[in-house]
């Protein structure tokens, strides 16, 4: 995807997004990207400066890390105290009571229940219709899923987590 600042032949200006440079010239050309304000189809690029985000290790003119105190706008003043910096592995442990309930509600259910992954609906289904012994499970549907099994009165409830997947 790709932004583009653009303006009409009337001076409006205004942002939109396409799925790549080629799309806007395609689209363009065939006369379907029109101006937000007036509707005029005559429309092009507006000179427009690249959103570049600094880096994790961001450098200051003179060469050092940036710190709060080299950076205005986030440094502290005087009158307040710096934060406190987060401990170690801060964002990895529960911070909060809820935080901490939906983790121990987590444990419980993978221990105490079969992981049935996408085949959720079906095994659920079964289980209701008889089919396959009853048994914990808890996997993954589809919100639609969910609800046609809600109304054939499979007991079903949502989790307030996500499974844990590995993604590499």
């Amino acid at each position: 995807m790709i932004r583009y600042a653009l303006k009409c032949k009337d001076g409006h200006s205004f942002e939109s997004w396409f799925q790549s440079a080629e799309a806007y010239d395609k689209l363009a050309a065939a006369g379907m990207v029109s101006c937000a304000i007036c509707g005029s189809d005559k429309v092009e690029k507006a000179i427009m400066a690249p959103r570049v985000r600094p880096g994790r290790n961001a450098v200051s003119k003179v060469g050092e890390a940036e710190t709060p105190a080299s950076v205005p706008a986030s440094a502290p003043t005087p009158a307040e105290p710096p934060a406190p910096a987060p401990a170690a592995g801060a964002l990895s442990s529960p911070s909060g009571d809820l935080e901490k309930a939906v983790k121990e509600l987590r444990s419980h259910i993978e221990k105490t229940s079969d992981y049935v992954g996408k085949d959720f609906v079906s095994e659920a289904r079964k289980m209701h219709l008889g089919d396959s012994p009853e048994r914990a499970i808890h996997g993954e549907a589809k919100p639609e899923e969910a609800k046609a099994l809600i109304e054939e009165g499979v007991p079903v409830v949502p989790l307030p987590f996500l499974p844990n997947r590995k993604t590499n």
